[in-house]
């Protein structure tokens, strides 16, 4: 047989490269004979670049150092493919404005900012980019973009590189160089790559529904669902609106889906002439998922929880997805399994498998998430691979 094994990340335990070879060693063990093909995978969240690095081996990669969640200098990159006379970097916003660059006690989205994401995005237009591509998820922010702008010469920073909370005490004019950077970005391909569709504001919104996860108490995601707020009144001021040519309503950019994407850096990248798409479509299609499917027999993927977020455009969506258009089977092995036979058959998938399925399973996984992956894997080789 011939087995993709394209995972993603484990969040907490596992990268989505370490992921694939602690499945691929399992499966080994009991499946020597069959042809593995190793295929970590991301959704635009941590590991976008890895990803794309590993699968892209003519890619050029530019080391850059940029801001952190709080201001502070860390290491980043660009990931640049040529493609004919077009040039496309890839830039994955968990590099600069990551919950994983901070620590439990240093996570607030009052405070934190967006600012490294417009350095990244500044890196990439150096290079001559007309095409970019900016991974979003996994966020310490909720700025709505204000830091990137700010980054990018829309603003001065005081005023909007200094959290979200800073938001809702804007000037009317705060956003003065709107227009420029806009002009600059007039012929560049800008392009939001997640797989959240939330909209800035509102009960699905970022403050709503991410801010908890970033550190915020119920008060402070109710102020700063204020202060993005402010934040959008001071934009529809600065720049004009257009119309819906379909329905002749003006169009809310603030409500676009992904819009709440990475606290809102979404909408940030909106304003700037950006289009959404999926992060994992993205990846799949860089990558040449596809056609690698056409030649497998089996496609094995996996994630830390296969939840009831896994049906909405996660990277075991996208595998069963494409997996399904070519004929190709596929299963996921996950940490943890939460979803029921028929919602995963729903994808497409033909089995799912759990790491663990007990409290005590639970704790030997995260004490030893390759070994325990390893072994789960093996187990499920035994069932679908041929034996000699």
């Amino acid at each position: 047989m011939h087995v993709v094994i394209a995972p993603d990340c484990f969040t907490g335990t596992l990268t989505a490269q370490q992921a694939a070879q602690a499945m691929a060693d399992g499966w080994a063990q009991t499946a020597p004979q069959d042809l593995l093909t190793l295929l970590p995978l991301s959704d635009g969240g941590p590991g976008f670049l890895d990803v794309l690095g590993s699968a892209l081996p003519e890619a050029q990669t530019l080391a850059v150092t940029v801001a952190d969640p709080l201001g502070r200098e860390v290491p980043a990159a660009v990931l640049v493919v040529e493609d004919g006379a077009r040039r496309t970097a890839y830039v994955e916003s968990a590099q600069s404005a990551g919950l994983h660059l901070l620590d439990a006690g240093e996570r607030n989205p009052a405070l934190t900012s967006t600012w490294g994401v417009g350095q990244l995005l500044e890196a990439a237009l150096s290079m001559g980019a007309t095409r970019i591509v900016v991974g979003l998820g996994g966020s310490a922010t909720n700025d709505g973009g204000a830091g990137l702008l700010a980054a990018l010469g829309v603003g001065r920073p005081e005023d909007l590189a200094r959290g979200g909370l800073q938001l809702g005490d804007l000037r009317d004019d705060a956003l003065s160089g709107l227009d420029s950077v806009r002009e600059r970005f007039a012929g560049v391909e800008l392009v939001l790559a997640s797989d959240v569709e939330s909209p800035l504001l509102g009960l699905q919104g970022a403050s709503a529904v991410f801010a908890p996860q970033k550190g915020a108490s119920p008060e402070l995601a109710q102020a700063l669902e204020g202060a993005l707020g402010r934040y959008v009144e001071v934009v529809r001021r600065s720049l004009p609106e257009t119309t819906d040519l379909l329905t002749g309503k003006p169009v809310r950019l603030d409500k676009q889906p992904g819009a709440g994407a990475a606290g809102g850096l979404g909408y940030a990248l909106y304003l700037l002439g950006g289009r959404r798409v999926s992060g994992v479509g993205e990846v799949l299609s860089a990558v040449g998922f596809r056609d690698l499917l056409a030649a497998a027999d089996l496609v094995v993927t996996g994630e830390g929880s296969f939840d009831w977020q896994s049906l909405q455009g996660k990277v075991v969506a996208g595998v069963a997805a494409v997996a399904l258009e070519t004929a190709t089977p596929s299963i996921v092995i996950a940490g943890q399994t939460l979803v029921g036979r028929r919602e995963a058959m729903t994808l497409g998938l033909s089995g799912t498998y759990a790491v663990a399925t007990s409290r005590e399973q639970v704790e030997a996984a995260m004490a030893d998430p390759v070994g325990t992956l390893a072994a789960r894997t093996a187990r499920v080789a035994a069932t679908w691979s041929p034996q000699r």
